[in-house]
């Protein structure tokens, strides 16, 4: 006899297993399902095997050749263009089921005893036999009745509970004469429960239900999944094991390791090629595949672990399900239900909640705590917030369900009945983020000011005029064109603390977000005076005097971005001669080299009509980059030292803040002015809560993040400095060539390294260790100073979201700094390539 069998499901519902394998290649006591029903076959003499194919056929081809290793003789017929259904597929072969055959679905276990079966189709004269067997809960299988004589009299495929009238299951596995394949269109797709049983059973044909004893599991779901698996570990289902039985329930592979102080509660099985470290406890139900490393003193309670896996020092392992060639780094913990996919790493002390599947080859940061399944994007975060609020690529890690969540977080650490302001830009993904944030702020019971799009400085000036809670803008990445970022403002403007980001992270993690009752779930205002709130405070702190009287020309690039439709209102209410260039509003970020090539057409347009300075406004009306008179750009350091030097002789005697890595040009300006510099470190939010905090600061920022003005409000302000630049040239009467050339000559260069996150600790202690404590300073990062002079320094820098240390050098001497950056450039690197040397030596020793 032959036998078809049905291997080309996609297995959906066992997601992200099969993501990358078809259904029957799903491994069971570290067998793929189909070798299991081949194993069943041939027990009961059925050694030809035709296999139906069409979800990633190769890899079942591949596996089984033709069969000869396996005792049986394969043959495949591949559905190239559609799926034919379970009938369609058997019909498609008719010509070679010459006499009577068997159909079997590739996507169950089970010892049925089918020569018993066989001989029951015989004896009835049947034309069509079902395998039935009797489940306590039938909803999700197709319900069978039979009279006394075992004919088959009526069958409902997966009935709703209002519709049960049996609890005997159709299995998928039928004996069947040829001849019932004529009832079958050529080439449609066809269903034998929906379409042929039917057919058959209006046309009178002879069809019997063998009710089956024995064990059955449709392996259709994740859970079914893990029931097989225990299953055939306790011996409720007899299947062949691939191992020697070394003791009682012990079934171990060829060349694998076990620590004498392993302690192992049969039954298990164990590989091929495995090691199992020291104390490691291994619980009654687990499964290890072949070449699998299990580190010292691991918890496993009935976890399945496939082929290739690797699990760290003391990871703990709850009834999951660890898939291909996944990494489970040190005391991370998996727990009951969850999936990691294959060639997925979880980061060390990372936690994957019950349930949660991860896709295959994303990454989880170490101590990420992940609620929700990991499908788009690439890595779980450790922590929600960056350097700038949240960010993710857009529509990809930032998606609506995101977004609900994380606006409910929020909410959820605000009182009930707060009010916040949201803006955003005006693209399209920041609409439809900014519209699922209100949603979930809304369900928590938070009442929304509606700022729409509008520029973040003008969102920034309304949160303190509005007396609400907080805020949050979200717009396109200043950087990163195809991410967005959320930002969140407190009561004054400022991007909320490390405390308050703790407090959102942690609602949204552990999902703790109070529900309001419906009588009091948030309402959404629409605000329209945000412009003109702004423009107040715009006005009150300008010599509009000196604008209107000022002869300077200005070139405005606004790169096509929101503040084009703010800045030029402003500009036109002082009668300012501005030449707008691209103040159009896109859906389409531009990207860095969009901006470059707009910077040198800027530059031209500046030198062609003689302006008195052009700017490239960017980062949402945040950031600039001035263009002086000749054409050339001012921008970084230079423009730092700039701004500083014209606010001071505007403002002498005043507190200017700049980030930790600013030139030491900054000091030399400020002596000439009697001035005062506070530094900060290299965050946003600290510039910001620096500016705040001392009464007397004129200027904040630096030509990187931008510039903040705290009279006006608390936030950088790229609109108000073009305004403020156009003031002091005129009051002061210089030029940005002239002001450039007697800033101090100072050098500063920088170089990113990459260094990975594990090793980032242990590189700025090794270098506190290895410097005078004289030499240091570790405010932010260690910042190391030429004993011979202090204005000469280098700084390493971790970076706040990147596996990146930044080294900055500075001094008046080129030569030093450029040595300097060199030398500790090297030092850098030499140390993350031994780190890396020594955990990978530290592994080996281990495993």
């Amino acid at each position: 006899m032959r036998a078809v069998l049905m291997a080309g499901g996609s297995g959906t519902r066992l997601r992200p297993l099969t993501c990358d394998l078809p259904k029957p290649m799903v491994p069971i006591l570290n067998r793929p399902i189909a070798e299991h029903i081949i194993d069943l076959l041939k027990r009961h003499q059925i050694r030809e095997i035709i296999a139906t194919l069409h979800y990633l056929p190769d890899v079942m081809r591949d596996y089984f050749q033709d069969g000869s290793e396996f005792g049986v003789q394969m043959t495949y017929a591949v559905e190239e263009d559609q799926p034919l259904g379970t009938a369609g597929c058997v019909k498609n072969i008719a010509e070679l089921l010459d006499d009577t055959f068997l159909v079997i679905s590739g996507d169950s276990i089970t010892d049925f005893d089918l020569t018993a079966a066989i001989e029951f189709h015989y004896r009835k004269g049947s034309k069509a036999t079902l395998i039935l067997t009797r489940v306590p809960n039938p909803i999700e299988f197709g319900v069978v009745i039979t009279d006394e004589n075992a004919s088959i009299k009526r069958f409902l495929e997966k009935p709703s509970s209002s519709e049960i009238f049996s609890d005997t299951v159709n299995t998928g596995i039928y004996i069947l004469e040829p001849e019932v394949l004529q009832y079958l269109p050529e080439n449609e797709e066809a269903d034998f429960s929906k379409d042929l049983f039917p057919l058959l059973l209006d046309k009178g044909e002879p069809m019997y239900g063998y009710v089956a004893d024995g064990y059955w599991c449709d392996v259709g779901h994740l859970d079914a999944y893990r029931e097989a698996q225990y299953a055939g570990l306790s011996r409720r289902v007899k299947l062949e094991f691939a191992y020697v039985e070394r003791s009682p329930g012990l079934w171990v592979g060829e060349n694998t390791y076990l620590d004498p102080t392993a302690k192992i509660e049969t039954p298990v099985i164990i590989g091929n090629n495995c090691r199992i470290g020291s104390r490691v406890t291994i619980e009654a139900g687990t499964a290890i595949g072949d070449n699998v490393t299990i580190g010292n003193e691991a918890d496993l309670k009935r976890p399945i672990i496939w082929n290739g896996a690797m699990i760290g020092d003391e990871v703990h392992l709850r009834a999951c399900v660890i898939a291909r060639g996944a990494r489970i780094d040190r005391r991370s913990h998996v727990l009951e239900g969850a999936v990691v996919g294959p060639l997925s790493s979880v980061g060390e002390e990372a936690l994957i909640s019950p349930n949660v599947r991860v896709w295959p080859s994303k990454s989880v940061e170490a101590g990420a705590t992940l609620n929700t399944n990991l499908i788009w994007g690439y890595t779980a975060h450790r922590n929600l917030f960056g350097q700038r609020g949240v960010s993710g690529l857009a529509n990809v890690d930032v998606i609506p369900e995101f977004a609900v969540k994380l606006g409910a977080a929020y909410g959820s650490t605000l009182k009930p009945g707060s009010q916040v302001t949201v803006s955003r830009d005006q693209r399209t993904i920041s609409r439809m983020v900014s519209r699922s944030m209100i949603a979930g702020l809304m369900s928590v019971g938070i009442n929304i000011q509606n700022l729409e799009a509008t520029a973040i400085p003008v969102a920034r000036s309304v949160v303190p005029t509005l007396g609400v809670a907080g805020g949050l803008h979200i717009r396109i990445h200043p950087d990163k064109s195809d991410h967005i970022v959320i930002e969140f403002f407190d009561r004054n403007g400022i991007n909320v603390s490390k405390a308050i980001e703790k407090k959102i992270e942690g609602a949204f993690f552990k999902e703790d977000f109070r529900r309001a009752p419906i009588h009091e779930i948030g309402g959404v205002v629409n605000v329209h005076q945000a412009l003109d709130i702004y423009s107040r405070g715009f006005e009150r702190h300008l010599n509009i005097q000196a604008i209107q009287t000022s002869s300077s020309k200005v070139i405005i690039d606004y790169a096509y971005a929101v503040s084009g439709a703010v800045l030029p209102q402003l500009l036109a209410k002082f009668g300012c001669d501005a030449v707008v260039l691209n103040a159009s509003l896109t859906q389409t970020a531009p990207s860095l080299n969009d901006r470059e090539t707009l910077l040198n057409q800027l530059g031209h347009v500046v030198e062609a009509l003689k302006a008195t300075f052009g700017v490239q406004v960017s980062a949402k009306g945040e950031q600039f980059i001035l263009v002086d008179e000749t054409g050339s750009p001012i921008r970084g350091e230079t423009l730092t030292a700039l701004m500083v030097d014209m606010i001071l002789t505007a403002h002498p005697r005043g507190t200017v803040v700049v980030p930790v890595h600013a030139s030491s040009a900054i000091e030399q300006i400020a002596r000439r002015h009697d001035g005062k510099v506070v530094r900060t470190k290299a965050n946003p939010t600290a510039l910001m809560e620096a500016c705040h905090a001392h009464s007397s600061t004129v200027l904040g920022g630096s030509g990187e993040m931008g510039f903040i003005f705290p009279q006006l409000h608390p936030g950088f302000d790229a609109m108000f400095c073009i305004a403020k630049l156009i003031e002091m040239l005129t009051l002061q009467d210089r030029t940005l060539a002239q002001i450039r050339s007697e800033c101090p000559r100072v050098s500063h260069k920088t170089y990113s390294v990459r260094c990975p996150w594990t090793v980032k600790g242990a590189l700025m202690r090794h270098l506190v260790e290895s410097h005078p404590a004289e030499m240091l300073e570790t405010f932010d990062g260690v910042k190391i100073f030429n004993p011979e002079r202090s204005d000469s320094w280098v700084l390493i820098l971790p970076d706040a979201t990147e596996p990146l240390i930044h080294v900055y050098a500075n001094s008046p001497n080129r030569g030093w700094v450029d040595e300097t950056l060199r030398e500790y450039r090297l030092r850098v690197q030499e140390f993350v390539y031994q780190e890396q040397g020594i955990e990978e030596a530290r592994v080996e020793h281990v495993y």
